[in-house]
């Protein structure tokens, strides 16, 4: 119960800012300066207070309603000069029960006024009896703690002029009061003199003309209409300008998705209009701001509302300015400066250009900036502001020294320069003692040098964040005690060494410490941080702790700690369970240490637990369920973890994230993390699971990432992962399923990466009956499968988000991740791994921008389509080891982000298109074992790669080849060209000669006089036939096969080998000598003549007389 006290507490103020609600801790008032109370009047009270449930140490009205005190003290009673009560608030009292339509309440039938708002009536109705009490003009029930219907009753209060039942519950997600029946128009036909109306929060689920036209024609009178986060709709219609008296028009958080419509500048008493968050698109009219009594306009949170802003009046009347988060674009004015009663102003995550004007240092009464994220130059004018209490320029390019005139500021507060370009030194500056300065947040930015010694002089400083800048030097962290007041220090990731001495380790560091992180601070021991008190979040990650993980850490302010990160440490085991010492602990990251032995089990109510990269080597413990029931995010990733998934993981019925990836895990995936409703991301990949992919995926289904890649997965993809609509990553690669191209997921439109490769997959690919799939798909990976058949040029074409200009891609420099907690920076980033350039990598980080095919090891065949050329986004393409044919297509030479590509061992033919010379990222080519033909294309890129790029295309010439264009080509014999391709009937033709041939000569080698005959006849025809081409012969004897030859051609030339000319008149039979056809042979190579020394040849007479001469002369042979 002290929490719920504490969080009603809490919600006080806020209901007072956001709801305008007066809370009054009123003593009770009589009127007319007579102190009278009628009896009745007071016991109708008194029973009303022992009717109702409310706690009396908490209360401050009720408990002083008292027989024995003066009825004019009663709390919250306010009476007439009759002695009636005609005013009755018991707001904040914290009433849980004990009101209902037979409460004496509405026995008090004079009563004018009734306020029962931040009360806890624990959901219950809005009690029917309001009819009874006639003379309300003042009713306000708002964050009562009622849900349900509003009763009818209520329209018959037609007195009231204000009303206001507003709820929180879309802070809290207590059920919502709602308007159906009756509805809006039903409940306001009645209240003629109604003239202020706040519904916030009530869900009214009404269209534009319906809520618009029901207020038009029934409250005619109305000053303040308030109806945020109303399920309302648009666009506006037109009739709300018959609202004339209209003062104030809060719509923010419905769903208008519509222009803002012009007429809103008619309205001439408008003081203020907020329209945050509520889908507005279009351009924003000009004439609004011109509106002469216009204090507060909030436009923010409307990313598709464009507009700029105005020359601004003299003396205009705006006291509040926020347009955060929309389109608004342009200069910001020079004449900002005439707005002289702006107190705040939010411009943060706008287009606006060009640099913060200085004459904004004119507006003195400036209370609140906030021009995060703009991108703008800073101005160097800030003494003009000396009631700024905020400034915040995050996130914006802000660069040069820091403008340390700040620091000079009297009622500046709060200080946030972080995420931007600042450099240099953090100087030393003059700390007045009036210093108010309560936040200093420079982190992300350049800064270098030591921390300066002024800021230990900040002594109101709640919260100094210097993380992730230059900083060096080495601090002591007992320094900090100076600064009393601290709740949130910062000093992570700078060249910082702390150390981690604290002195007296029995008094805490900082009494009111509640966040420290010191990660990356070169720490070597654990600081002694036993008696911080408040501490709830520590992060000491990327350090070099070693040891063990002390018990006094899980003590930490008596178990309040709820954040604790030690990540990437060399911590190596845990000196106890911690389970029973911190009940609050929401986030622990133990993951990247050297942490072994047993898996130990999680602290009861964590949300966050990451184990990943140690070394645990045990099994999942088998009642791990029982221990994640709260649990979002769960990784046991990278260990040696053996076993099998036990069937408690099935309590875990919260989990968002659960990567069990890279362990030794097997047995079958349990069915229920498939049937989950929760899971966003399932990573099982690099395991030893086995069997089919179990359960069916729910109708409901949200996951966003499913990876079973690595394991023994067999079977097909299930039919009901179609449930999945906000599938992003499907990895099953390198399993055994078998089955046919995913066209069942093809309505799916959020897919970017799709991983099959390695599988028994088959058919063609495409989904012919789609006219749009997979627009967001940038990484496919088809590889070592048995897909067939013809690229689907129709499916290509709907990949579009491969085919971004280079301006979109570059702006789209974001990750695949999945965020983990709503209101938290914790994310889990998708990996995939790709085989980019000849090597399997594992992409860490997904970008969106990266996009990759890869088809290889297939039996693709037909043409490369054309329309490939459009994937202008490509990095990567492989297409090797498929039977693809025809031309390498031109438009190849448009995809100027790729970086790899890989067309091999194809039977692609033509030349090499020109255009790939124009690739200018290319860094791997590969075009080997195809028949390409023609010059190598010439170009910077192209002939920088290696001659194994365009081995096996005999037809290639040029550089890097050894064959130049100019030299004839060698051989193309056709035996050789398709020695792929078998032709039976050369076969059949070389098998018969062969058969006939030895029928032939098998008898001549047994019969003696068939030999002598076969030889003379040969004898005679070579004495006929040599003699023409100038070779002689002598039959001198039969040179068997086995004899040995050994003079080469050197031998015979006699020196000539020098000239290339004379040795190729040699090769090739020249007048000056004369081979004997039985005495020379050719080498194995075919290139050159071996001589037989024991052979001789005799002269010939010549036929031709110009043989003369030279016969005359030559050598015997």
């Amino acid at each position: 119960m002290r929490i719920l006290v504490f969080l009603w507490l809490l919600f006080l103020p806020l209901c007072s800012v956001l709801f305008r609600i007066d809370i009054a801790w009123v003593s009770g008032e009589c009127l007319g300066g007579l102190r009278l109370c009628l009896e009745d009047e007071k016991s109708l009270l008194l029973q009303l207070k022992d009717s109702l449930t409310f706690k009396p140490n908490v209360s401050v009205k009720l408990v002083s309603w008292n027989e024995s005190v003066d009825c004019c003290s009663w709390g919250g009673v306010t009476w007439d000069s009759n002695g009636l009560a005609v005013s009755l608030d018991l707001s904040s009292e914290l009433i849980s029960g004990g009101f209902n339509s037979s409460s004496t309440l509405f026995s008090l039938q004079h009563l004018q006024r009734l306020n029962l708002a931040n009360n806890s009536f624990n959901s219950s109705q809005i009690p029917s009896g309001f009819d009874k009490l006639g003379n309300l003009t003042y009713l306000n029930l708002s964050d009562g703690g009622f849900s349900g219907q509003i009763p009818i009753e209520i329209s018959h209060l037609t007195r009231l002029a204000i009303i206001d039942l507003s709820s929180i519950s879309y802070l809290t997600g207590i059920p919502k009061l709602k308007l159906e029946n009756p509805n809006l128009r039903m409940l306001v036909q009645n209240l003629t003199q109604l003239r202020e109306l706040y519904l916030n929060g009530v869900n009214i689920s009404a269209q534009g003309k319906e809520w618009c036209r029901a207020l038009s024609s029934s409250v005619p009178n109305l000053q303040v209409l308030s109806l945020p986060n109303c399920y309302l709709s648009g666009p506006l219609d037109s009739s709300l300008q018959k609202l004339r008296s209209l003062s104030s028009i809060r719509l923010d958080s419905n769903n208008f998705s519509a222009p803002v419509l012009e007429f809103l500048a008619n309205f001439s008493n408008l003081t203020q209009l907020k329209l945050s968050s509520c889908g507005l698109k279009g351009t924003f009219p000009e004439k609004i701001f011109q509106v002469p009594t216009l204090q507060i306009l909030d436009l923010s949170n409307n990313r598709l509302l464009e507009g700029s802003l105005p020359v601004f009046p003299q003396n205009g009347s705006l006291e509040t300015l926020v347009l955060s988060n929309t389109k608004f674009s342009g200069k910001v004015p020079i004449s900002v400066s005439n707005l002289k009663r702006l107190t705040r102003i939010e411009l943060a995550d706008c287009n606006f250009r060009g640099s913060i004007p200085n004459s904004m240092a004119n507006l003195t009464q400036l209370v609140y900036m906030d021009l995060s994220g703009m991108r703008q130059i800073l101005s160097s004018h800030w003494f003009g502001l000396e009631n700024l209490v905020t400034l915040d320029l995050r996130n914006n390019s802000l660069n040069g020294s820091l403008p340390m005139r700040l620091f000079s500021l009297s009622s500046l507060q709060k200080i946030q320069l972080s995420n931007n370009q600042f450099s240099g030194p953090f100087s030393e500056f003059e700390v007045k003692s009036f210093s108010v300065l309560d936040t200093l947040d420079l982190s992300s930015n350049n800064l270098e040098g030591p921390i300066p010694v002024s800021v230990f002089d900040l002594k109101r400083l709640n919260i100094l964040d210097l993380s992730s800048n230059k900083f060096n030097g080495t601090v002591e962290l007992s320094s900090f005690q100076k600064l009393g007041n601290l709740t949130n220090l910062s000093l992570s990731y700078n060249n910082l060494s702390i150390n981690a001495s604290v002195g007296n380790p029995t008094l805490p560091l900082l009494p009111n410490l509640t966040t420290l992180k010191l990660a990356s601070c070169k720490l070597r021991t654990l600081p002694n941080l036993s008696t911080q008190s408040k501490l709830t979040h520590l992060d000491l990650s990327d350090n070099q702790i070693p040891g063990s993980i002390p018990n006094w850490i899980w003590k930490i302010g008596n178990g309040s700690l709820m954040h604790l990160n030690l990540s990437h440490n060399l911590l190596k085991d845990l000196q106890v369970t911690f389970s029973n010492f911190t009940p609050d602990l929401s986030i622990l990251d133990l993951h990247s240490n050297q942490l072994h032995g047993q898996i130990p089990t999680p602290p009861q109510f964590s949300s966050y637990v990451d184990y990943s990269n140690n070394s645990f080597n045990s099994s999942i413990p088998y009642d791990i369920g029982t221990y994640l029931s709260f649990t979002i995010f769960f990784s046991l990733s990278k260990n040696n973890i053996t076993g099998s998934i036990p069937r408690s993981i099935c309590n875990a019925t919260y989990l968002q994230v659960l990567d069990l990836s890279d362990n030794n895990l097997s047995g079958k995936v349990p069915s229920c993390l498939i049937e989950y409703g929760t899971l966003g991301v399932l990573n099982l990949r690099r395991n030893n699971f086995s069997g089919a992919i179990p359960g069916k995926f729910p109708v409901n289904c949200l996951l966003q990432t499913l990876d079973l890649s690595g394991n023994r997965i067999e079977g097909k993809i299930p039919g009901s992962l179609a449930n999945c609509t906000a599938l992003e990553v499907l990895n099953l690669g390198n399993n055994q399923m078998n089955d046919t191209f995913p066209c069942l997921l093809k309505n799916i439109t959020t897919l970017r990466v799709l991983v099959l490769r390695g599988n028994k997959f088959q058919g063609s690919i495409g989904c012919p009956k789609s006219n749009s799939t997979w627009a967001m798909l940038q990484i496919v990976d088809l590889a070592f499968n048995n897909f067939s058949g013809k690229l689907p040029t129709t499916c290509f074409s709907t990949w579009t988000a491969m085919m971004a200009g280079e301006n979109e891609v570059q702006s789209k420099l974001k990750h695949l991740q999945f965020r983990v907690l709503q209101f938290s920076q914790l994310y889990y980033q998708d990996a995939v791994t790709v085989t980019s350039k000849g090597l399997e990598m594992e992409l860490v980080k997904v970008l969106t921008l990266y996009t990759s095919i890869d088809l290889s090891c297939n039996n693709f065949d037909g043409e490369i389509p054309e329309v490939m050329g459009n994937f202008t986004a490509l990095y990567v393409l492989n297409l090797s080891h498929n039977s693809f044919t025809g031309q390498i297509p031109s438009t190849i030479g448009n995809l100027r982000q790729l970086e790899s590509l890989d067309l091999s061992r194809n039977g692609l033919r033509g030349e090499i298109p020109t255009q790939l010379s124009n690739l200018n990222f290319l860094s791997v080519l590969d075009l080997s074992f195809n028949q390409l033909v023609g010059r190598i294309p010439a170009g910077s890129q192209m002939q920088t790669f290696s001659e194994t790029s365009y081995e096996g295309n005999k037809g290639l010439c040029g550089w890097p080849l050894n064959l130049s264009c100019t030299d004839p080509p060698p051989s193309q014999d056709k035996r050789f060209q398709h020695k792929e391709e078998f032709h039976w009937e050369f076969i059949i033709t070389g098998l018969g000669f062969g058969v006939g041939a030895g029928i032939i000569v098998a008898p001549l080698i047994f019969w003696k006089k068939g030999r002598k005959w076969l030889d003379e006849c040969v004898d005679r025809f070579v004495l006929l036939i040599l003699p023409i081409v100038r070779l002689l012969y002598t039959n001198y004897g039969r040179v068997e096969a086995e004899e040995a030859f050994g003079i080469e051609l050197t031998d015979i030339t006699g020196g000539y080998e020098d000239s290339d000319e004379e040795k190729d008149e040699i090769e090739f039979g020249s007048f000056d000598v004369r081979f004997c056809v039985f005495c020379t042979k050719l080498d194995i190579g075919m290139k050159k003549p071996i001589h037989n020394p024991n052979c001789s040849c005799h002269d010939s007479p010549p036929i031709l007389s110009s043989s003369s001469s030279s016969s005359s002369s030559s050598s015997q042979i």
